[in-house]
């Protein structure tokens, strides 16, 4: 933008001047005339023209020709023509440029310089904006001043980009440094400014890694960001599970995480600065799923008590995150409970349609699922005794006694009887004329005898002995250890 800094009418010999400005104002980076025109006099020609800038020395007013004095290339410009114009342009004004001028005038006999000087004055723009450090949502007012009386067109700029409004209410976008300048004249600007929007966090984030499943007893890592001026701290910053506060920081690891830490996961951010409101700012929820083997793997039996001949249903249930993929079941007898179990059956459910004295045992089942197994505790099925046979085992045993004491006096008085009766034979034998001693084998005697089939007393008694042993097995195992 130019500006008319001077205008001098000159008359040589004889000077005279018309609407002569001996005092103006300029503002730094902008570029300025100071207008000139001269009339020739009849008999002396104007050849040339330099312009003077006048300093004082030593308390003497000096000329100080601008062509001679150190500039940028074309900070200076004489503006001359036969046409009557004698101007002066200044391009980018600077603090240095302020002072008083001068112009001469060559002529084809000597040089004259002009009398009439003028005073240029260099001003530059300041940007204030009001306040300088806001919350989102406060008011901020921008003004430019100028050092200079007149006025100028004004743009007002934030980091490169035009602003529209001088007045506005303050987000975090508007953040950064203000500078006013002169319109289409960004040289002709002023210092910047920097305004502060200070907010609440937004973009709050929580991550987890691994993300996704992860397997139980592994280490898994929280972390909890976002964008706040102020910095959200550490204490800022806290985790919750399910709506329960779990920690107060910006990370939180869990180095062997167990199955009852499945849940959904969320952070909230705080920097004590409130906008609409609130002043806590909740992240996202994610869900964190931990992957366990079978668990608390139980056994039902129903019904509870076994009678012979009736139906057992043996059901298995556990805990576990992933869907079971092989129900097992297995049984060890109840005679040795250290030998290998044997597989007796397999799914949820075991059935046994008939109970019997051999399905006695101890019973497990054993869950298998796509991350691993386990075995539930053991459980005692057997058939358990009726009162009859309670009462008849000790009548039995009394009597199994008595009988056994009569067999064996009846087997001492036949044995008796049998050795009385084979010595009788054998002496009277020996008596007999002409008769020697048999040269046989001396076990001869025995070899008639045989075996008697056991007697239904004795198969009676050993039956007896059968039941007290199976008694005594049930109450090695029934009897709490």
């Amino acid at each position: 933008m130019e500006r008319l800094i001077l205008t001098t009418m000159l008359v040589i010999s004889g000077v005279s001047s018309d609407e002569i400005l001996k005092h103006q104002c300029a503002l730094r980076g902008t570029s300025v005339v100071l207008k000139c025109k001269y009339n020739n006099i009849p008999g002396l020609s104007v050849l040339s023209i330099n312009w003077y800038k006048i300093q004082k020395v030593a308390d003497k007013l000096k000329y100080f020709l601008l062509s001679e004095l150190p500039s940028p290339t074309n900070h200076v410009e004489y503006m001359f023509d036969h046409q009557n114009g004698c101007s002066l342009r200044i391009n980018d004004v600077q603090f240095g440029d302020e002072g008083e001028y001068a112009v001469g005038f060559v002529t084809t006999h000597k040089e004259i310089k002009g009398h009439v000087h003028t005073f240029l004055s260099v001003k530059e723009l300041t940007a204030v904006v009001h306040p300088h450090q806001v919350d989102e949502g406060d008011t901020v007012r921008l003004t430019c001043v100028s050092g200079c009386p007149e006025q100028a067109d004004i743009m007002w700029m934030r980091e490169g980009l035009p602003v529209n409004t001088t007045v506005f209410q303050a987000t975090k976008k508007d953040a950064g440094r203000y500078y006013c300048a002169v319109y289409q004249q960004d040289s002709a600007r002023s210092a910047s400014v920097a305004l502060t929007v200070l907010y609440a966090p937004t973009g709050v984030f929580l991550s987890v890694s691994p993300a996704g499943t992860v397997n139980a007893g592994s280490t898994v890592t929280f972390t909890c960001s976002s964008d706040a001026n102020p910095s959200v701290t550490q204490t800022g910053y806290s985790l919750f599970k399910d709506g329960k506060l779990v920690h107060s920081g910006q990370n939180f690891i869990i180095s062997d995480i167990h199955p009852s830490q499945t849940g959904q996961y969320h952070c909230i951010a705080w920097n004590g600065i409130r906008w609409r409101g609130s002043s806590l700012v909740k992240s996202l929820g994610i869900h964190l799923e931990v992957q366990y083997p079978p668990m608390n793997i139980t056994v039902s039996v129903n019904p509870e008590r076994a009678v012979e001949g009736s139906s057992i249903n043996l059901t298995c249930s556990c805990e576990a995150n992933t869907a079971a993929d092989t129900y097992t079941w297995y049984r060890r007898t109840l005679s040795d409970s250290s030998s290998t179990p044997v597989q007796v059956g397999s799914g949820k459910m075991l059935s046994l349609v008939f109970m019997m004295e051999l399905h006695s045992g101890l019973y497990f089942c054993n869950v298998r699922t796509s991350f691993g197994e386990n075995n539930s505790t053991e459980v005692l099925l057997a058939m358990p005794e009726s009162p009859h046979d309670r009462n008849l085992l000790p009548i039995l045993a009394g009597t199994g006694v008595c009988l056994s004491a009569v067999v064996l006096l009846m087997g001492l008085l036949l044995f008796r009887k049998t050795r009385k009766s084979t010595l009788s034979q054998k002496t009277a034998v020996d008596l007999r004329p002409g008769v020697r001693k048999s040269n046989s084998d001396p076990n001869a005697v025995y070899a008639n005898i045989t075996m008697l089939p056991l007697s239904p007393l004795l198969q009676l008694l050993r039956g007896i002995h059968i039941k007290m042993l199976l008694h005594r097995t049930r109450m090695k195992f029934l009897t709490p250890h």
